[in-house]
């Protein structure tokens, strides 16, 4: 009986990892509301384009791009995340890329895209220097610098942890000396 039950939990756990696909297609609807803000944007843009001056322009494509960025984010997290915790994709073909993208470095694309984000965001920030009380743009710039050394940290422990993995394989795989 003991082990019956064992099974049967071990069976129901292994089964919750299926939850996580209704994040992830709330992911997708979330990206698909994200897009038509984007459309909304892309089309102010269009229409203003001959009537606002350089920096305006400028300040509009970097949102554009912050956009660009945040949906690739979501994505790359829709994606990877199914392929690392719920399910294999059927066809390898169309994301062949995905078999490079485990959690580990999944974290660390997630890191560097908030980086670029969050980069982004104070360029625009620093395009409207005026709007901002010195105080504020300290503590824009010190959050950004979180964001940088948060991903250098993550990228260091990623790197750390394939050498121990690394090490370990290799000492495995080593004959082991006799004295």
């Amino acid at each position: 009986m003991p082990k019956r039950l064992e099974t049967f939990i071990e069976s129901v756990i292994l089964a919750s990892r299926w939850l996580l696909v209704i994040f992830y297609l709330g992911l997708a609807v979330a990206l698909a509301v994200y897009a038509m803000t984007f459309g909304v944007k892309l089309f102010d843009f269009i229409s203003r384009v001959f009537v606002i001056d350089e920096a305006d322009s400028i300040l509009k494509m970097l949102g554009l791009i912050d956009a660009a960025l945040v949906a690739s984010l979501v994505v790359m997290v829709i994606i990877s995340g199914y392929e690392n915790f719920v399910s294999r994709f059927d066809d390898e073909n169309q994301v062949h890329w995905l078999g490079e993208i485990d959690a580990g470095s999944l974290k660390i694309k997630v890191a560097s895209t908030i980086v670029a984000i969050s980069s982004i965001h104070l360029l625009q920030i620093f395009l409207n220097t005026e709007r901002y009380s010195g105080e504020t743009l300290m503590w824009y710039t010190i959050i950004h610098l979180a964001f940088v050394f948060s991903a250098l940290f993550l990228a260091f422990i990623d790197r750390i942890s394939a050498m121990t993995k690394s090490l370990g394989k290799k000492a495995a795989g080593a004959p082991s000396k006799s004295t």
